[in-house]
């Protein structure tokens, strides 16, 4: 299902809507008024407070498939063992290719550590674009980004099926989530945006968080499994 969007600039993300003009994110929405631009930031740091007073449980988190470029279709659950940040993204979104760079950085200094980050577009098949062309656009943004790690595309109805969000809830992009070694979410952007979650001190607080958590966990597994092979 297509989803008609478009869009405005806010600090840290982009508001777009389903509800006024074609789908693009490159047409930015112009000559708002200035009362107009108060409301909405009212409204969005009402949704900031909302989200970060109602953190949800971790849940585990749905499987799904992207298309990468040069690697074909990909599941997230190839990835287990891992602690993940997976952005949802618009390759045109000024903010999402902010994210490509910071995330890099993380990639190069966690990677080793069991880290992985992943974006993946939502607008890949926008305007009538096959797959092939999708994978066009991904690869240019990845590296026109320098991004060094997967960059993939999935039709843009299959993020709020993952996020658990309506069809008709107004979104922002990037939506950031973070998932532990266990698959689970342990923090994610409510639809209209969380702005801590938006920094990227605050992502890398929470990546070093969850790595020292895998880290100390199977610290406490390896005795326990030497344990029950000792002889009775």
């Amino acid at each position: 299902m297509r989803i008609p969007k478009s869009i405005i600039l806010l600090p840290n993300l982009c508001v777009y809507s389903n509800d006024c003009g074609p789908p693009a994110c490159d047409r930015l929405i112009k000559g708002v008024g200035v009362l107009k631009k108060s409301l909405l930031s009212v409204a969005l740091l009402a949704g900031f407070a909302f989200g970060q007073a109602s953190a949800p449980a971790p849940r585990k988190a749905p499987e799904i498939a992207f298309n990468v470029p040069g690697q074909g279709e990909r599941l997230l659950s190839q990835y287990r063992g891992k602690v993940v940040v997976l952005d949802f993204i618009l390759t045109t979104c000024p903010h999402c290719q902010a994210a490509a760079h910071s995330l890099s950085g993380f990639q190069q200094k966690y990677g080793s550590q069991g880290f992985q980050a992943l974006q993946v577009a939502i607008n890949g098949t926008d305007e009538g674009r096959t797959p092939s062309q999708a994978n066009d656009l991904v690869s240019t943004f990845a590296r026109n980004y320098q991004a060094n790690f997967p960059v993939g595309w999935v039709a843009r109805d299959a993020m709020p099926a993952f996020l658990g969000f309506s069809l008709m809830d107004r979104t922002v992009v990037p939506q950031v989530v973070l998932i532990d070694r266990k698959g689970f979410i342990r923090y994610q952007t409510p639809s209209t945006g969380e702005s801590d979650l938006r920094s990227p001190e605050v992502i890398q607080q929470h990546i070093e968080e969850l790595l020292t958590a895998g880290s100390a966990a199977s610290h406490r597994a390896a005795p326990a499994k030497a344990a029950a092979k000792q002889p009775s």
